[in-house]
């Protein structure tokens, strides 16, 4: 695999750093070997994931695991596997393409996603080479399933404080685990389980357990709202005796090995909710133009014209978020050495740099996807409720999407809070950026090699500066315990994924119009989005402002909320845009980007 350009980044910097500087990667970059396993895996998904999916849906593990093996002699259960352990190592990119590209059934989705992310990696990771030789070789051709025991009942997005237990056997032979997971995904089929638990009451360690471990015995299928082809079970552990040597990696070190996996687990997530829209904009856009209401296709009323333009940009947005954080992450591990003995946990540390940018991934991808199948449903109307129509399915798997890899709520803390950690740490110049302020509100136009989009760049400069300065108010009122305020910090969470989002589409949107295939219609999804993201931001701001306010009428915050305000007002015709991205959808008939 190339190699992408090499310059260290950290999470938030998109903040302090000028649009400009901005080189993001987007699926425009990919190389050939790319593409081909994009092709691959939307091939196999038709042939193979499609043409079974009511056997599928039906739960039937015999078929499922006969398709992870499958996948495993075409090689895509050990991307994120070293050679040496029959792996394919390729880079992360890849990996995000697989699940994206893997869409068909997403109940089968989440068995690969387990079976090649949290549930392999903390051994990839984390594990010692007598683990690595012991597991590997089999988790990558499909021979053995494995899973991820984090979630308690009394302890899901604050799984570190789980209640499961874990002491040394007094012949120092085994660790002696206590306790219930639930929620596991491939629960029921797996050979092979990382399962957290306080070790002595105060430290937390990930153990390495095998199926028929005695004291181990897994639930019964739990009876779901959606994914209802894959299995999640509880895990029952009483005086389960787990063998010394499958303490993975060092004691106390659990929050550690479960956050970085983690981290990859919220962009396949966001991966897989990326593919589903696109598949969902596929397949309403032929039936509204076939579909006649009113002596005309319903393409051609104007509401459905709105809808479907809606759809196509957030799917863009989406697309531009995801494949941009990736290409940060595989920067930052391309700058790694494949010798150092470390290389692995250096690995799950550049992730973790961007911990910020693949929450954003996680929430915007699952609330794009929620609002795409939606609005699909709608778009088909009556036949859309119906069972025998794949958006009635689409509509009860997706909604999982908001709730697991941590709820899309906490996942917004995550956001607002390392923010708030780089910024009183200093690992982000925020207080520099404050304190340039107005210099940056006097100094005039930004300088960009060309005027493309030249507008909303310059707008997008300014909202940094604008959403850090009512961010910095809230931290001098509230210094660490904003964390506790968290209505506000979902409004700064929101503000900063926006830009984020605004930020990563223009700047593709540009790179796009200067390519040798430009497309006109992208300068219109990031002005649409631009000019939407600015309205919701003066809304959201507005009502910080008057949190922090609090009653009092501040001169000070006042005066520079009104000129930030007069600075970032756009007059895009954003309806008349609408229809052009519209009708450019239906001229492709199907999702064109």
């Amino acid at each position: 695999m190339n190699k992408i350009k090499k310059e260290s980044k950290t999470g938030g910097q998109f903040l302090v750093e000028p649009i400009s500087m901005a080189n993001i990667f987007s699926r425009e970059d990919f190389t050939e070997e790319h593409n081909d396993i994009y092709n691959m895996v939307m091939e196999f998904d038709r042939e193979k994931i499609l043409a079974q999916k009511e056997e599928i849906e039906d739960y039937n593990p015999d078929l499922v695991k006969s398709l992870i093996k499958e996948m495993g002699t075409l090689g895509l259960l050990g991307i994120d596997v070293p050679e040496t352990y029959g792996g394919t190592n390729l880079d992360k990119i890849t990996t995000i393409i697989v699940a994206e590209a893997l869409v068909q059934s997403p109940s089968f989705a989440v068995t690969w996603a387990v079976q090649t992310g949290i549930g392999s990696l903390p051994i990839i990771w984390f594990g010692t080479e007598e683990q690595k030789q012991k597991y590997l070789p089999k988790i990558v051709t499909g021979e053995i399933l494995c899973a991820y025991g984090l979630t308690e009942p009394s302890a899901g997005s604050d799984a570190t404080h789980g209640k499961t237990t874990a002491v040394l056997s007094d012949d120092g032979q085994h660790y002696i685990l206590n306790g219930e997971k639930i929620f596991i995904s491939n629960g029921k089929w797996s050979d092979v389980y990382t399962v957290f638990a306080q070790l002595d009451g105060d430290k937390f360690s990930a153990f390495i357990v095998e199926s028929g471990t005695e004291g181990f015995s897994v639930g019964e299928e739990e009876k779901k709202l959606g994914m209802k082809g894959s299995s999640t079970t509880a895990l029952v552990f009483e005086n389960a005796k787990i063998p010394v040597k499958n303490l993975l990696f060092k004691v106390g070190e659990g929050a550690n090995i479960a956050f970085n996996c983690l981290n990859i687990g919220r962009l396949k997530l966001g991966a897989s909710t990326l593919g589903g829209a696109k598949m969902v904009v596929n397949g309403v856009t032929p039936y509204a133009k076939e579909r006649r209401a009113f002596g005309q296709p319903i393409s051609k009323l104007d509401a459905i014209t709105k809808k479907i333009a809606d759809m196509t940009i957030r799917t863009y947005v989406s697309d531009s978020m995801l494949y941009r954080t990736v290409g940060l992450i595989q920067s930052e591990i391309d700058n790694l050495d494949e010798k150092d003995e470390n290389y692995y946990i250096q690995m799950g540390e550049a992730m973790e740099k961007f911990a910020i940018e693949t929450s954003m991934a996680k929430v915007y991808g699952s609330d794009t996807s929620h609002t795409v199948i939606d609005e699909g449903l709608q778009i088909l109307g009556g036949y859309g409720f119906l069972e025998e129509y794949p958006l009635a399915g689409a509509y009860r798997d997706d909604r999982i999407n908001q709730i697991w890899e941590g709820t899309n709520e906490v996942n917004r803390q995550i956001i607002t809070g390392f923010i708030m950690k780089k910024a009183l740490m200093e690992e982000l110049p925020i207080r520099e950026a404050i304190t340039d302020i107005d210099k940056f509100m006097s100094n005039g136009e930004l300088k960009l090699e060309n005027k493309m989009l030249s507008t909303e760049c310059q707008i997008i400069e300014t909202t940094k500066r604008f959403v850090l300065f009512i961010f910095n108010e809230a931290l001098c009122k509230y210094g660490q315990d904003l964390k506790h305020e968290q209505q506000l910090t979902e409004i700064f969470a929101d503000s900063f994924m926006d830009i984020y989002a605004a930020e990563s589409t223009v700047v593709r949107a540009r790179k796009i119009m200067v390519s040798d295939s430009p497309e006109p219609t992208v300068i219109d999804v990031a002005k649409v989005f631009t000019t939407e993201m600015v309205n919701r931001l003066i809304s959201q701001l507005h009502i910080a402002t008057n949190a922090i306010n609090d009653g009092e009428n501040s001169t000070h915050i006042n005066q520079k909320v009104d000129e930030f305000e007069s600075r970032i007002k756009l007059s895009t015709n954003t309806i008349k845009l609408k229809r052009n991205i519209a009708n450019y959808v239906y001229e492709k008939n199907k999702y064109p980007y």
